[in-house]
Parts: C-alpha cells; sequence; structure tokens
C-alpha cells in the first residue's frame, strides 16, 4: 500500500465519519426540536386548563419548571446546531445549558421551599440548604467560566476539518 493509498483511505473514512456525525446531529436536533414543541403545546394545554379552572395558582411551580425545561431543550438544541453548522465543539454553550439547568433547579427548589418547611423536619432543612449552597457555588462557578470565555476565547475545543 503507498503513501497515496493511506491517504485516500483516511480521507473516505474521514468523510464517512463527517458524513455520519451530520445524521446523528440532524437526528438529535430534530428530536430535541419535537420534545420542545410537544412540551410547549402540553404547557399551554396545562396553562389554559389551570386559568380557566382557577387553579393557576396552585400549578405554578410546575409550570415554572415546565417552562424552564422547554428553555432548557430549546439551548441543547442550539448547542446541536451550532455543532453542526459550524462543525465545532465549543464550550460556552454547554456552560449556558448548565447555567440554565442550575438556575431551573434553584428555582423550583426556592418555590418549593414554603412546603418542605412546613414539615419543620431538621434533615429536609438541612438537605436543602446544603443543595442550595451548592447550586450558589456552581452559578458563581459557571458564570465566572463564562465571563473568562468571553475575556479570552478559546475558540473550538474539537474542530472537524472541512
Amino acid at each position: 500500500m503507498s503513501k497515496h493509498d493511506g491517504e485516500s483511505t483516511r480521507d473516505w473514512l474521514t468523510r464517512i465519519f463527517s458524513w455520519v456525525e451530520d445524521i446523528i446531529y440532524i437526528g438529535l436536533g430534530i428530536l430535541l426540536a419535537a420534545s420542545a414543541l410537544t412540551l410547549l403545546a402540553t404547557a399551554g394545554h396545562t396553562f389554559w386548563v389551570n386559568l380557566v379552572g382557577g387553579t393557576l395558582s396552585q400549578n405554578m411551580i410546575e409550570m415554572l419548571d415546565r417552562l424552564l425545561l422547554i428553555l432548557l431543550i430549546v439551548e441543547v438544541t442550539y448547542t446541536v446546531q451550532v455543532s453542526f453548522r459550524e462543525h465545532k465543539l465549543a464550550p460556552e454553550p454547554f456552560l449556558l445549558v448548565g447555567l440554565i439547568a442550575v438556575v431551573r433547579r434553584l428555582l423550583v427548589l426556592t418555590a418549593e421551599l414554603p412546603q418542605m418547611l412546613e414539615k419543620a423536619d431538621p434533615v429536609i432543612f438541612r438537605q436543602v440548604a446544603i443543595e442550595l449552597g451548592l447550586l450558589g457555588v456552581l452559578i458563581v462557578a459557571l458564570v465566572a467560566s463564562l465571563v473568562m470565555l468571553r475575556r479570552h476565547p478559546l475558540g473550538a475545543v474539537a474542530e472537524r476539518g472541512a
């Protein structure tokens, strides 16, 4: 096998893997978009039912959780789309997804806090306090990472050839 044959085989395999990766990204994008649209439709229906039934205020935590989940899925879809379009794996979209996930959990946990505290269980209080503290530390770490990336961009962590 000559050097030329090795390079053409390598190029051929690279193109096949690139094609497979594109198909996977397309499939992920379609599934994520369908999931977000389905959740949005069910959230709209649930909102309407609760509004008409006068139970919106009792179900607001569930609505908030669902809406933030939709936002999280949209951000993951955007990350997939950027990876597909630019053929790069950049850290910033993943940090944003992580930040949204942490804020989502923080908001839901603090919204549920009054119900948890009614039980007056010191074990539950300690667990919630630890989780809130860790979520706060995660938010600071993720925001600091995003600020550092914006000040000193890394570019792509991994990049495919054209």
